[in-house]
């Protein structure tokens, strides 16, 4: 199985939608810098998120990474820059949906996976009904193209006749 790497943001939202339990079934092993554990765990962060980080499954990893490389990264936030630098030392596909994030970790090389690419996984292994994942993240703060999951739900549709 791949192992992965997740930021904040996919880790957010799949628990946000209660759709988290799929990370395993499809990475396996999951680690996350001790950066994204502690944005997970911050106040500000919605409560059903915090509450998981403060017990989070055996499945996940975290770890905390020394110095961070010098790779040009000092425009993301502490979680990202420490997910890309954690991706590139364990050579693990790279779950984050921030656009800068995404266009610096491609540019290390790193197979870059976002939310609704593990949703879409997921769909076609019959673990989830990506319409209603799609519902759910709508009636989040999670930002996506429209046309894109509408294409998305089209080529699930389509799979499932």
């Amino acid at each position: 199985m791949q192992a992965a790497v997740a930021d904040t943001g996919p880790l957010n939202y799949l628990i946000l939608i209660e759709a988290v339990e799929v990370l395993p079934r499809l990475f396996s092993p999951i680690s996350v810098p001790a950066g994204v554990k502690d944005e997970l765990s911050h106040p500000k962060a919605p409560p059903v998120v915090c509450s998981w980080m403060g017990n989070p499954p055996a499945w996940l990893n975290i770890v905390s990474l020394g110095s961070l490389p010098a790779t040009g990264l000092s425009a993301l936030d502490p979680g990202e820059r420490q997910a890309i630098a954690l991706a590139v030392q364990q050579q693990a596909a790279l779950l984050i949906d921030d656009r800068e994030g995404v266009s610096q970790a491609q540019k290390l090389n790193l197979e870059v996976i976002g939310t609704l690419a593990v949703l879409v996984r997921a769909a076609q292994r019959g673990w989830v009904q990506l319409p209603e994942m799609f519902r759910r993240l709508r009636a989040t703060s999670f930002r996506s193209p429209v046309h894109l999951m509408a294409r998305l739900l089209e080529e699930d549709a389509l799979r499932k006749k």
